[in-house]
């Protein structure tokens, strides 16, 4: 045991160690939210019998990939290398797949915000998907998304810690913190449906960025989630005001029927 400790897990003992663990737990608990929207929003049109079931096989897959991935950590830092040039830029099997998932998502959630901007031309179709969507198809399109996020954070890691250990110790973290969020945001989704449009602007977001990203555009994570975060920020204060009006608009229909029962009272 004290062999074992010494040889995996020496950065335990070391304010380096702490502090590179942290940064990296932090940083995929971050890079999940992308993840976790998307699952939100997809589980939520299965019946609801099979949400939570689909979500936590969707996020369980999802860690026995990255761990997949972690094993195999040379073939992914081998996926940076260049596999042709076009345009001025060399392409590598990152790239491609984060140009692929990019177009997905973006497919994705075009389709959702057409079918939610224009429901009533649309509603024969909307319930054919609902009624297709099967819980395997689900998982699916969960894992596509859950590859794309994978390869993104093992690299990402990989550029910030040698240290294997706290790898494997920062995605199941990730993933904890997902199982236990998985449910309650879909949830709070569902129930306010202006969210549900937010959440899919997002995702326009993440497919653009994660694009850009494959043609050799980085945009810094910090200005993504920043956005995220005001925009998240706006909405809530939107859906403060609504309830305001809302209670405001009770509390005087409520005064209303009050003094019209007092007026239509006995006549002396």
């Amino acid at each position: 045991m004290p062999e074992l400790l010494a040889t995996h897990f020496a950065f335990l003992f070391t304010p380096e160690g702490w502090a590179a663990l942290i940064t990296l737990v932090a940083m995929e608990v971050v890079l999940g939210i992308d993840n976790l929207i998307f699952i939100s929003i997809l589980t939520n049109k299965l019946p609801e019998q099979h949400r939570v079931k689909a979500r936590r096989l969707g996020i369980g897959a999802a860690l026995i990939m990255r761990l997949l991935l972690l094993a195999t950590i040379s073939y992914i830092v081998a996926m940076t290398a260049p596999l042709f040039t076009a345009f001025g830029h060399p392409f590598s099997w990152r790239d491609l797949i984060l140009i692929a998932g990019g177009l997905f998502l973006i497919w994705k959630a075009t389709k959702e915000i057409h079918h939610t901007v224009d429901p009533v031309d649309h509603k024969d179709d909307a319930i054919s998907r609902t009624v297709s969507l099967t819980l395997g198809g689900a998982i699916f399109q969960i894992l596509l998304l859950d590859l794309v996020f994978s390869v993104d954070s093992i690299i990402t890691a990989v550029g910030m810690t040698d240290e294997l250990a706290i790898m494997y110790i920062a995605v199941m973290v990730a993933i904890a913190v997902m199982l236990l969020a998985a449910t309650p945001l879909a949830n709070f989704i569902e129930k306010n449906p202006t969210i549900v449009m937010l959440a899919l602007g997002f995702l326009l977001m993440i497919g653009t960025t994660l694009i850009a990203d494959g043609f050799g555009f980085h945009v810094p994570k910090g200005y993504i989630y920043s956005a995220m975060a005001f925009s998240a920020l706006v909405e809530f204060l939107n859906m403060m005001a609504r309830r305001g009006a809302a209670k405001h608009g009770g509390d005087e229909e409520e005064t209303g029927e009050a003094s019209a029962s007092a007026s239509s009272g006995p006549q002396a």
